[in-house]
């Protein structure tokens, strides 16, 4: 999945990206570390992979059909890795 980087911390090596619908989307020292970056800078774009949450899925795991919104999707996922987007 795309977004765009939205803020970032390089001590905390934290952050937040946008979806492309505008929902912001949090990510965490482990999802930027998987992504083998140094930096990240606001604007860039970004290739992101997913996880649902267990606060975000009623029964069981979503299978990646959108049953609500994106806002309410990102609330019940969890970013797990964070890179540049290539071409």
């Amino acid at each position: 999945m795309q977004a765009t980087a939205y803020t970032y911390d390089p001590e905390s090596r934290s952050g937040q990206v946008l979806l492309d619908d505008g929902t912001p989307l949090p990510f965490d020292a482990a999802a930027f570390d998987a992504g083998g970056l140094r930096l990240l800078r606001p604007g860039q774009r970004v290739r992101i992979e997913t996880e649902d949450t267990e606060a975000g899925s009623g029964a069981g795991t979503d299978s990646g059909t959108d049953s609500g919104t994106d806002a309410e999707a990102g609330a019940g996922r969890r970013i797990t890795l964070v890179t540049l987007q290539t071409f």
